[in-house]
């Protein structure tokens, strides 16, 4: 098994719970936030896609954000800026945030999700080894290392998803 195979089967289990997680939650659980330095699912999903985008796209394979592509950023109420990825966002940015209609959320999601699984099935053994400066980190390392990372980081915020899900509708986040 290559290791982007196994990679890619981490991303699908985290992928399979959160639109598991997703699938009963309407606008306003989406948008809820359990207590005010929390944040709601919507928030979750749109900075983990983000993350995504950002890494696979600009740090990895320095191409177009899907991001840009589509009129997303237009879509979804936050400053026209290829590097927000809601890092740094305070409580009271996070409060003052509406976010789009769930089709729109779903949508940047899923198309996020597809040219992650493509750009990662075009990454060879040659490119994981490689050592370079890949942004925020400005030290050299791994490629490897940085997918590593950035897989753990997706998971983590599939979790957060699914525990919220749990909390507003009850058991049944994965099936």
């Amino acid at each position: 098994m290559l290791p982007t195979e196994a990679i890619l089967a981490a991303h699908r289990r985290n992928w399979d719970m959160i639109d598991t997680a997703l699938s009963e939650l309407d606008y306003d659980l989406l948008t809820r936030r359990p207590e005010d330095h929390c944040n709601s699912v919507a928030w979750i999903l749109w900075h983990m896609s983000r993350v995504l985008d950002t890494f696979i796209n600009t740090r990895l394979m320095s191409r177009e954000q899907v991001w840009g592509k589509n009129g997303w950023v237009s879509k979804f109420n936050v400053p026209d800026h290829l590097e927000d990825r809601g890092v740094g966002w305070t409580e009271q940015d996070v409060s003052l945030w509406t976010p789009p209609e769930k089709d729109i959320q779903l949508g940047y999601y899923e198309e996020v999700k597809a040219v992650f699984n493509s750009s990662v099935h075009e990454l060879t053994n040659d490119h994981l080894a490689e050592s370079r400066i890949i942004l925020p980190v400005e030290t050299p390392r791994l490629v490897a290392d940085a997918l590593g990372q950035v897989t753990w980081d997706a998971i983590a915020h599939g979790g957060q998803i699914a525990y919220l899900r749990g909390l507003f509708v009850g058991n049944g986040w994965h099936r």
